[in-house]
């Protein structure tokens, strides 16, 4: 999953971590999800019955865990949502007892679907007690407007919908955002218990709100469709958070996508440049205001 390092221990040459393809947005919901079963065959020698035995023993135990990190992800959202403590005791009664030398795992599973979908950081508040806490890690204003205090932030759904069209050339079409939200379980048409109508969500709400952009592609025939940023995702948030984001879904760092991570700095300079711009006004009209006063105190 993560990026790996390039050479033997031969040498004195320092490994560099080689450049990744850019993910398929379904890639990157598989590999949220518990990722891939890939490389994990035994010796050539291995006989194929053996083999397959030993897939079938992994193909159950990733279900198994998954199923209990989503039992454990929707413990941490109800207690999110009531403003209870979150312990570890509490956790192990959810998965049980058998699964206990498992729990790391699995916790790491469910909190890490947690950010990704809603944007929540589960931090460890007190280590003598094992006791942990749900925290908003991006500072959006999607939630603005909402009456339901009880209502789940979606600004990790919606990082990782910014994410795609990113990753996608900055427009990604309608068929590869659903790719991608198919794979966590939202589907057009199908009420989601936590996000409600997934289409109304992502072509009306967060448009309506400035996050997203739904267009018909130009001179599309049969008409389709496609998703930007909007202006409210530029004005929130960077290229560069959201790459943070992609990145670690799959385990590894900015720079491990070359072109991405060369045009997320290249938009931060542009909004630094940007930024220098608009205060330079600003900083004139201030020092030519202090020049008159000093003036005119001169001259009284």
């Amino acid at each position: 999953m993560g990026g790996t390092l390039g050479g033997g221990t031969e040498g004195l040459h320092t490994p560099e971590r080689r450049p990744r393809e850019t993910p398929t947005p379904r890639d990157l919901a598989s590999e949220h999800l518990g990722g891939s079963e890939e490389g994990t065959q035994g010796p050539k020698e291995e006989s194929a019955d053996a083999a397959q035995a030993a897939l079938v023993t992994r193909s159950i135990r990733k279900d198994t865990l998954i199923k209990k990190a989503s039992m454990v992800m929707d413990f941490l959202l109800e207690r999110y949502i009531m403003k209870e403590p979150i312990t570890q005791d509490a956790m192990l009664e959810v998965i049980g007892s058998k699964f206990k030398q498992h729990f790391p795992e699995i916790l790491s599973r469910a909190s890490e679907r947690v950010e990704l979908l809603f944007g929540l950081e589960l931090k460890e508040v007190d280590c003598s007690r094992n006791i942990y806490t749900l925290v908003n890690k991006f500072s959006l204003g999607v939630e603005e407007g909402s009456s339901d205090e009880e209502e789940l932030p979606k600004s990790g759904l919606l990082m990782a919908l910014l994410g795609i069209i990113f990753m996608k050339g900055n427009r990604a079409t309608e068929e590869e955002i659903w790719e991608f939200l198919n794979v966590l379980g939202i589907h057009a048409g199908k009420k989601h218990s936590i996000f409600g109508e997934p289409r109304k969500l992502i072509t009306k709400d967060l448009v309506q709100k400035g996050y997203l952009n739904y267009r018909q592609v130009p001179n599309s025939d049969p008409p389709g469709y496609e998703f930007l940023w909007g202006p409210r995702a530029y004005a929130e948030t960077t290229k560069m958070k959201v790459l943070e984001v992609l990145a670690k879904i799959q385990e590894t760092v900015p720079s491990s996508f070359p072109d991405l991570y060369d045009e997320a700095l290249r938009d931060q300079v542009e909004r630094a440049g940007l930024r220098g711009a608009a205060r330079a006004p600003a900083m004139a009209e201030a020092s030519a205001s202090t020049r008159a006063k000093s003036y005119s105190s001169s001259h009284i």
